[in-house]
């Protein structure tokens, strides 16, 4: 991308001058147009790590920028602001020349190599999706396009909760209670139903969870009865999950659960305690101990025997690295399970199993219910997935019947669709993923502001101009074209073309920083940008020079909402 060509001279110059560094060097988008295109804080490091007053280095630095030949192609100005900021204009040829390479992917596929691996969604089996699986699964997709936007080979996968005692919890009761015409009826509430019920029995009678653990060890021991259950349940489970994962456009290249890797559970910890990595205490149970790291001890092993979230976790991660050999391994799971996954990866890395992969935590907040506390599926405090979207889809389609009253019913159920559903996730994904959301009808359906439908509608309203068009959308290419065309553009024409060349680094920042939020608010700002520029500029009664040029820019910022729009995976129509 021109970003890291740019970055690599200001390193070049900054490593000869005053020994710089890679992580020393920062060159990124401005915040504000007025400021130019690229800013980096390069002096300001110098500063930090010399001592040398920030301004005289940038002074220092300007000056060689502005004899580098690189720099004299790419930018048409070169300054200094602030405390010592250094602030780069881009040349509004080069602008109008990059018009069409914006949504190419091999210019920007910078991460070709790369393999990356993204754990996310993850939710239990005999259980429905409720709203809180929502952050997992949608900013989980997110990254795995963001990824693969980049030119990265991402492997996503859908890490099922299908083992543990829950399950012989279940068994039990519907051992107890059950009834299997009624879970042949309405699979996923029966089964709910049966695990709130033995929960509330358990209230007053706490002897119940002996037969919860029974019924798990018996499944653990291959219990033929028990397995069969345990196989019906996990079918009927993945059936609704896949009409979910389909109407939310999503996609895993695997789906396994935990019960894939009980196997490996014996021999992830005989390997840490052969190699004195972990200690067997005098009751039995087998702990890691990670003072040094400033963590407390990880048990791996129960002293009965048993295995826990992080035993599971260890197999499942020796089994990924060895299997997928990747660089970067995600893990999409919420805040809360910070503690785990620190020392989760403090063991893999004292083994030598992540020598070369990075290892990250995407922490995300929690969906809260309307009063603020955390959804529990044991009191049947939850709000179903299925139930959130179709809401949203009833609420689109009124609003589509009352602006386009025109469309055939067939087009107006696939506008609402698109409309709702992409109301839903974009609620979340523009939002920073650390942040806890409350649930709330109102403000998750919001079909105004900065919203889904508003993007959307842009993107239907650029398209209404191409069509009325009825022409290619390509400027004409001559020198002499070309010098008639910078001298006839307008301010207006070369704020939204600045804005639309920093498409492919809000793509590259959003996934340096694991933040569609941050994709999210560009897309929101080219909006904004776009709906001011085709409102005060004219296009389609411009005139020979400048209507071809700005057919042009107006296809390029259809084509980059779409396609922006699609990595947060959220769809686009045509007409609305």
């Amino acid at each position: 991308m021109l970003s890291q060509k740019l970055q690599a001279e200001v390193l070049k110059i900054a490593h000869e001058h005053y020994q710089l560094t890679p992580q020393d060097v920062e060159l990124e988008a401005t915040r504000d147009l007025v400021h130019g295109d690229y800013t980096t804080n390069a002096a300001l490091r110098v500063a930090s790590k010399w001592g040398v007053p920030p301004r005289q280095a940038a002074g220092v630095l300007l000056e060689q920028l502005r004899l580098s030949k690189l720099v004299n192609t790419l930018c048409g100005k070169v300054e200094v602001a602030g405390p010592g900021f250094i602030n780069f204009w881009l040349k509004p040829e080069l602008l109008v020349t990059r018009l069409g390479e914006l949504t190419n992917t091999k210019d920007r596929a910078v991460l070709r190599g790369q393999r990356v691996l993204v754990d996310y969604s993850s939710p239990n089996i005999a259980k429905p999706m409720h709203i809180g699986h929502i952050r997992s699964t949608i900013i989980g997709q997110a990254l795995v396009n963001l990824y693969q936007a980049l030119g990265a080979k991402v492997t996503g996968i859908n890490h099922l909760g299908d083992w543990g005692t829950q399950f012989g919890k279940l068994i039990a009761a519907y051992k107890l209670w059950g009834n299997r015409a009624a879970v042949h009826k309405h699979p996923i509430q029966e089964m709910l139903r049966l695990y709130v019920k033995f929960h509330e029995v358990l209230k007053t009678k706490p002897e119940l969870a002996k037969e919860g653990q029974l019924e798990f060890r018996k499944l653990e021991q291959g219990d033929r009865q028990s397995r069969s259950l345990w196989n019906w349940f996990k079918r009927e489970s993945l059936r609704e999950f896949g009409a979910l994962y389909k109407r939310l456009g999503v996609k895993f290249t695997y789906i396994t659960g935990e019960s894939f890797y009980e196997p490996m559970l014996r021999g992830a910890v005989a390997d840490l305690v052969k190699r004195k990595l972990a200690v067997k205490n005098a009751d039995g149970s087998i702990v890691v101990h990670l003072e040094a790291e400033g963590l407390p001890p990880c048990l791996i092993q129960k002293s009965d025997g048993g295995s826990l979230y992080v035993t599971r976790d260890l197999a499942t991660m020796r089994y990924r690295l060895q299997r997928f050999k990747p660089h970067k391994i995600l893990y999409v799971v919420a805040n809360q399970q910070a503690l785990h996954f620190e020392q989760l990866f403090a063991v893999v890395r004292r083994a030598g199993y992540s020598s070369r992969a990075e290892l990250d935590h995407i922490k995300f907040g929690l969906v809260l219910g309307e009063d603020g506390l955390k959804l529990a599926t044991r009191e049947g405090r939850i709000i179903k997935l299925e139930d959130v979207l179709a809401e949203a889809v009833i609420r689109a389609r009124k609003i589509v019947d009352s602006k386009n009253s025109k469309l055939s019913s067939r087009d107006k159920a696939r506008v609402a669709e698109a409309v709702g559903v992409g109301a839903v996730k974009y609620n979340d994904l523009s939002q920073n993923r650390q942040s806890d959301i409350a649930f709330n009808w109102d403000k998750m359906l919001s079909l105004e502001g900065n919203s889904a439908p508003y993007l959307q509608y842009t993107y239907v309203r650029l398209k209404s101009i191409l069509r009325k068009a009825g022409e290619p959308t390509q400027a004409r290419s001559s020198k002499s074209a070309a010098g008639e065309l910078l001298y006839s553009i307008t301010e207006r024409d070369l704020t939204l073309l600045r804005m639309l060349s920093r498409y492919p680094d809000a793509i590259g920042r959003a996934a340096k920083e694991n933040g569609p939020h941050l994709l999210a608010g560009y897309l929101y700002e080219l909006a904004n940008s776009t709906n001011s520029y085709y409102q005060d500029s004219p296009v389609l009664t411009a005139g020979v020079i400048l209507r071809p040029f700005r057919l042009h820019v107006v296809s390029t910022a259809a084509a980059v909402l779409k396609e922006g729009l699609g990595i947060l995976g959220i769809a686009t129509v045509e007409k609305m």
